[in-house]
């Protein structure tokens, strides 16, 4: 088989196989991540403009770029920009790049972020806080597919998958003024919502045992637990900053930890306040989730996370859970789980 047969190889390979490594820095067991990733694995083969819509720290840019590995494009760079971090003054050079002498400090042409994401992915970040002036010039790209640097005349093609993120709802800012309606409609080709933290609480247990390694291996420190009460506490926390805000959390806690296990008082009281408020207004038979669903979420999380981590060896599952195996397996059979297929 000559090199080029095994690059189109390469190229084709389905996405089934490769989900293990498209996904493997997005943790997410739960039914709200799982049909994210279901969606992601659907739209990845197209060039089709893709909108995600989120609050702050729901992992947009990880998904931005989860989208991009599973498409023909992996090979092809992944350029991110977030519109609302980089100055309005600099915001078109950054997009279009200059030629030499278009303003002071132009010494020689630089390429823009859309020349360079040629025939790869752009990731435009925080899309609702660009201008209205550089609106036009974005859709300009999006439907014909060329620009021109600030300063020069030379028109520029570029073949460049558009991926976007807000955390505004851009269809209010349409009705405000505040967003070109043409551009939103350009935009929201396939809108993906991305769930927070609070909507899907069964992944924080696999989040805090991912973020706890982590912190650990990188700052050379013992890896610490969760006492069940602690634990506890995380679960019924509302979580407004999402999962930037759990990893921040985790890796205070890693640093500044004494002991094995991470107890309550530990916790800033911040989050012990409202876990308990929180707690308290869950109702426990009517509208709310009731304490019994409550308990079984976690109780599964915590196991699919301890067989996924021993890659389903139950004896050393069970260890890992303190707890018999016939008693593991008859909560595997009870929960009907299965371990995912490559």
């Amino acid at each position: 088989m000559t090199d080029s047969n095994l690059q189109y190889k390469n190229k084709i390979i389905p996405i089934k196989t490769q989900s293990r490594v498209i996904f493997k820095d997005i943790i997410g067991h739960g039914t709200a991540m799982r049909k994210i990733f279901k969606i992601v694995e659907k739209v990845a083969s197209s060039d089709t403009t893709i909108m995600l819509n989120g609050e702050t720290g729901t992992g947009k840019g990880l998904i931005a770029r989860a989208i991009h590995k599973a498409s023909a494009r992996r090979e092809q760079p992944f350029i991110q920009i977030n519109c609302g971090a980089t100055p309005e003054g600099l915001l078109e050079s950054e997009f279009f790049g200059y030629r030499r002498g278009a303003f002071t400090g132009a010494t020689a042409d630089k390429a823009g972020k859309f020349e360079i994401a040629h025939g790869g992915t752009i990731f435009l970040d925080e899309i609702g806080d660009m201008s209205a002036d550089l609106q036009v010039k974005v859709l300009r790209v999006l439907e014909e597919g060329d620009f021109e640097r600030v300063g020069g005349n030379e028109t520029i093609k570029t073949d460049a998958r558009i991926i976007a993120a807000t955390h505004r709802d851009l269809e209010e800012e349409v009705q405000k003024g505040n967003f070109r309606e043409d551009l939103f409609y350009r935009l929201y080709v396939i809108p993906i919502m991305l769930p927070t933290l609070k909507e899907r609480k069964a992944d924080i247990p696999y989040l805090v045992s991912h973020f706890i390694e982590q912190f650990a291996d990188k700052k050379n420190v013992s890896r610490t637990k969760f006492s069940d009460d602690a634990m506890a506490i995380l679960a019924n926390y509302p979580w407004p900053g999402n999962v930037r805000e759990l990893k921040n959390l985790i890796e205070r806690l890693v640093v500044l930890h004494e002991s094995d296990e991470i107890l309550p008082e530990e916790l800033p009281e911040k989050i012990r306040a409202a876990s308990s408020r929180a707690a308290q207004r869950k109702d426990v038979s009517g509208d709310g989730i009731s304490f019994n669903t409550a308990v079984s979420e976690f109780e599964k999380a915590l196991i699919i996370s301890a067989l996924d981590r021993t890659d389903w060896v139950k004896n050393r599952a069970a260890q890992l859970l303190k707890s018999k195996r016939t008693t593991l397996v008859e909560k595997i059979k009870r929960y009907n789980l299965e371990k995912d297929s490559d």
